[in-house]
């Protein structure tokens, strides 16, 4: 017999938003100690997902991560507005981050981009940035 699911979509359901409560990274000391909470843990999600690139990992879900590799070789005109979007895209699957925006773009050195932007996130504003060759 198969159960029903008459009604059951009829009932109140209380949706809870779980903490963002992790385990605190110490990037200049590369190491982990202790843990961190709202805006710290929104901040260091960010760090980690545009430093992850999608698809090399097993570990990662294929919605973890940035697509940068493809990029390599490609000219200029072409990488920084597809960094944008893929910035933007990368960092919209966290429920945390509502908007990303503010992007500032550097060329510190041949085939180097240094792009900088703002992530607007439920518990504030989150200044980040990524250098990627190109």
């Amino acid at each position: 017999m198969i159960p029903s699911t008459v009604g059951f979509l009829d009932k109140d359901f209380e949706i809870e938003e779980q903490p963002s409560l992790t385990y605190g990274m110490q990037v200049d000391g590369n190491r982990i100690r202790g843990y961190t909470d709202g805006l710290e843990a929104v901040r260091q999600a960010i760090l980690k997902i545009i430093m992850t690139e999608r698809y090399q990992y097993v570990m990662y879900s294929w919605n973890y991560g940035i697509e940068l590799m493809d990029l390599f070789g490609e000219p200029l005109t072409y990488v920084c507005p597809e960094l944008k979007r893929r910035i933007s895209e990368a960092l919209l699957w966290d429920d945390r981050i509502q908007s990303v925006d503010g992007f500032a773009f550097d060329f510190p050195r041949k085939g180097i981009v240094h792009v900088a932007f703002t992530a607007h996130t439920v518990f504030g504003e989150v200044q980040a940035d990524r250098e990627v060759d190109f």
